[in-house]
C-alpha cells in the first residue's frame, strides 16, 4: 500500500537573479513498512526534500500526499494536526526537552494531542523495546549521545505516525552506537510495519535500507533497490 506520493515537487529560493533552484521535478512513492535512504553531496537537495515531506517548507509547486492528504493544501492548524498524528521526526541533535525525564520526552506529542489519552501501555512497550525502562525517571542531561538518539526514536514512535523522517540520525554518534541506532531503526521499521525515510551522507548506512533515493543538484538522480536496481 503506497503511504507516501511525491508528485512533481519544485522548490525555489529567492526571486530573479538570486533565484535558487533547491529541488526540480522530484516524484517517486512509498509503500508502507519500506526504510528509505536518501543520499546525496551537501547542497543536493535532501534535507530540503525531508522537510517538505514532513510539512516543514512548502514546495512551489507540486504534491506531497501522505495517507490519501495532499499536505500542501492543508490551511496551517489542519497541517500542525496532521503532522503531529502521522508524521515522527528523529533529528541530528536529539531535540529532547531538558526539562522533562525520557517517560515525559516520549509522552510529549501524545500528551499534545490527546492530552491525558496516553497509551501507556505502548509507551511502556517501546521504552522496554529500546532498552530505556530502566531509564525512564532520567533527564537528558544523564544520558549518553546514544540512549538520547534511542529516546528521539521513541519519541518519534509514540504517536504510530504514518512517515518516521530522520534528518542523519547518527550524525553525532560514535561508530559503535551509529550501528546501534541502524539496527534499532530497521527493527521498529519490521516490528511496527514503519515507514522510514533517512537522510545519511553514509554510504555504508545506506545500503542497508531497503531502497536509495539519490538527489544531485535538486534532481532525482535514481530510486533504487539495494543492488542498484531500479524499484
Amino acid at each position: 500500500m503506497e503511504i507516501l506520493q511525491v508528485k512533481q515537487i519544485h522548490k525555489i529560493y529567492g526571486e530573479k537573479e538570486n533565484k535558487v533552484y533547491a529541488l526540480r521535478d522530484v516524484s517517486f512513492s512509498v509503500e508502507q513498512g519500506e526504510f528509505i535512504a536518501i543520499v546525496g553531496t551537501s547542497g543536493s537537495g535532501k534535507s530540503t526534500l525531508l522537510n517538505l515531506i514532513g510539512g516543514l517548507d512548502t514546495p512551489a509547486r507540486g504534491q506531497i500526499i501522505i495517507r490519501g492528504h495532499d499536505i500542501a493544501s492543508l490551511k496551517r492548524k489542519e497541517l500542525t494536526i496532521f503532522r503531529r498524528r502521522n508524521i515522527g521526526f528523529v533529528f541530528q541533535n536529539y531535540s529532547l526537552m531538558p526539562v522533562l525525564n525520557v517517560y515525559d520526552n516520549v509522552a510529549l506529542p501524545v500528551t499534545f494531542d490527546r492530552g491525558k489519552h496516553v497509551d501507556h501501555g505502548y509507551i511502556r512497550e517501546l521504552l522496554k523495546e529500546l532498552g530505556l525502562w530502566e531509564k525512564r525517571k532520567r533527564y537528558p542531561s544523564e544520558l549518553s549521545g546514544g540512549q538520547q538518539q534511542r529516546v528521539a526514536l521513541a519519541r518519534a514512535l509514540a504517536n504510530k505516525p504514518a512517515l518516521v523522517l530522520a534528518d542523519e540520525p547518527t550524525g553525532n554518534l560514535d561508530s559503535s552506537t551509529t550501528v546501534e541506532v541502524m539496527g534499532l531503526l530497521k527493527e521498529s521499521s519490521r516490528k511496527y510495519h514503519q515507514t522510514i525515510l533517512m537522510v545519511t551522507h553514509n554510504e555504508a548506512l545506506a545500503q542497508a535500507c531497503d531502497r536509495i533515493i539519490r538527489i544531485e543538484d535538486g534532481r532525482l538522480y535514481c530510486a533504487a533497490g539495494k543492488d542498484g536496481g531500479w524499484l
